[in-house]
């Protein structure tokens, strides 16, 4: 098994509780019989469709006017470097997979043994269960019991909705257990480049002052001001040969929203977040896990905390028992 700079060992943090349904949900139907996805929920309005599939709350396609926007795969195949899932209850590397919260040494699964960290969390192949599905909108819910090395106790429901610019995803997450939890999540969803091309043509626009300085594991060991680097993007220009597995923070958020803005060749995108995510991890696609050209997608993640937050506390959210917190993004088209 082929295994790249973001891929993990599939699987290895895979079965991580069993779907259940939260108190007084209505369960839906299953939209179509499961696949390597889980059920597949489609929902659209205007010119957009999305197609949701329940494994990992994970967005399979994104489609306006019947073309593509998304590099993603078939239902039918596991994909690669998460592409499309939801990353829950941590983003991105725990270093070693040790941690240590309320006084409490943890130690969780190493999922990716090259760089001796736990990456992605634990819930990127377990399926969520519905709650509703609507022509526009599908709801869905899982709760994550405790286990070892994360003893805690998280409801999560995370709805995706499409209107006539583009489609939403807000994920609440709920501390059921008896004592505080940390926590954080992020998306994986890959931008296509346009047909034809790769993202070197893309102009890119990043609203951040801010990037994460790491070593040859990818585990932060420090920030530098993106000005004067390769890695400022505060103002549109092309992506070119730059190369990046690159976390930003320092974001502006304006009406509060922080923009992505994407210029395709064919077509003009933006990825939107709320003032929950103050930071993004950055993807140029340079490494697929498969026999594909590479640079074929680029991938900027919403995330709510830093790479490594559980073992630096950097953006980490500790959620008291009884309470939620919800986060919102979305890719549009602008205009």
């Amino acid at each position: 098994m082929k295994i790249n700079r973001r891929g993990a060992l599939l699987g290895a943090a895979g079965a991580a509780g069993a779907a259940a349904v939260l108190p007084g949900a209505a369960q839906a139907a299953p939209a179509a019989p499961p696949t390597a996805n889980g059920r597949l929920y489609e929902i659209g309005a205007g010119r957009h469709r999305v197609l949701v599939g329940g494994v990992a709350a994970t967005v399979l396609s994104w489609t306006v006017d019947g073309r593509e926007m998304l590099l993603t795969h078939d239902p039918e195949d596991v994909g690669e470097g998460y592409q499309g899932k939801t990353i829950l209850p941590w983003a991105n590397r725990i270093d070693h997979g040790a941690y240590t919260f309320e006084g409490e040494e943890l130690q969780v699964a190493i999922n990716e043994p090259e760089r001796d960290a736990a990456l992605h969390g634990l819930m990127s192949f377990v399926e969520w269960s519905p709650v509703s599905h609507r022509a526009d909108s599908v709801v869905l819910e899982h709760v994550l019991p405790p286990d070892y090395g994360y003893p805690f106790r998280l409801a999560f429901r995370i709805a995706f909705r499409v209107d006539d610019r583009g489609f939403s995803s807000t994920l609440s997450a709920t501390n059921i257990g008896r004592g505080p939890a940390p926590f954080g999540t992020a998306n994986h969803t890959y931008l296509a480049a346009a047909p034809g091309t790769r993202i070197d043509d893309i102009e890119l626009e990043i609203p951040a002052d801010t990037y994460y300085v790491v070593n040859d594991r990818l585990i932060p060991t420090g920030t530098a001001p993106v000005e004067g680097t390769e890695y400022d993007f505060r103002s549109a220009r092309p992506i070119g040969r730059t190369t990046m597995d690159t976390a930003f923070t320092g974001l502006h958020h304006e009406g509060g929203e922080a923009v992505v803005r994407f210029r395709r060749p064919d077509v003009d995108v933006e990825l939107w977040v709320d003032e929950s995510h103050h930071y993004l991890q950055v993807y140029t696609d340079d490494d697929p896990s498969t026999d594909r050209p590479g640079r074929q997608g680029l991938t900027v993640e919403p995330m709510t905390l830093a790479p490594n937050a559980f073992v630096t506390g950097d953006g980490l959210i500790v959620l008291q028992p009884g309470r939620t917190h919800t986060g919102t993004w979305g890719y549009r088209l602008p205009g």
